[in-house]
């Protein structure tokens, strides 16, 4: 175990050690690596899929396009930001440049796979009462192979270790439903899963 990957005390000190991470090839066009964001003892920890283009630049999770409709969507259940603890199961941005954009690109298994020891760390710090997952990649990190979303929703899964997982779509998502009804229905089931998840967690 490389001295990036030794088990943290803190999240501050594991946010160090991420930041020295080589664990998979991801690390070397990112700008930095975005650690989760939240205190020790959240009481729900959301889980979404990779940092993009704005998170990649500001060093934090949730700070784009994305992060606004989430911010949006946990002031209408009433969860404040700062109660929840925020990561993605893959710390740096993977992308395909297409002129002077950077366009998100989808991890494979192997990167999703390398960075799971991350989120297991970020998961004995935190010590949530409930996960939600937001997205397939996150899914994919948490149970271990790909399941759909759609078969999960609606309803709470215990992982492993017996805390409960919620499913649901990333916010992203949201933002590419161009029909308005559509796009309403999908923010309020959206909305509906981040309650259930607060409700677990005991919010």
């Amino acid at each position: 175990m490389s001295a990036a990957e030794v088990e943290a005390s803190s999240l501050a000190e594991l946010a160090r050690a991420e930041a020295a991470c080589t664990r998979c090839p991801l690390y070397r066009d990112a700008t930095q690596v975005v650690p989760g964001e939240g205190r020790h003892g959240a009481r729900m920890m959301v889980v979404g899929e990779q940092p993009g283009d704005r998170e990649d630049l500001a060093g934090r999770p949730f700070v784009g396009p994305a992060g606004r409709v989430f911010d949006a969507a946990l002031e209408e259940v009433g969860i404040p930001r700062d109660a929840v603890f925020v990561t993605n199961a893959v710390k740096h941005f993977k992308f395909e440049e297409r002129g002077k954009r950077r366009l998100h690109k989808r991890p494979n298994a192997g990167e999703i796979e390398r960075c799971k020891w991350w989120l297991g760390q970020e998961r004995k710090l935190v010590a949530p009462e409930v996960l939600v997952a937001m997205g397939a990649t996150a899914v994919r990190s948490l149970l271990g192979r790909t399941v759909s979303i759609s078969s999960l929703r609606g309803q709470a899964r215990p992982l492993e270790d017996g805390t409960p997982m919620v499913a649901t779509v990333h916010p992203s998502y949201l933002l590419r439903i161009r029909d308005p009804a559509e796009k309403e229905s999908e923010r309020a089931r959206f909305v509906a899963d981040l309650r259930q998840g607060w409700d677990l967690a005991g919010g």
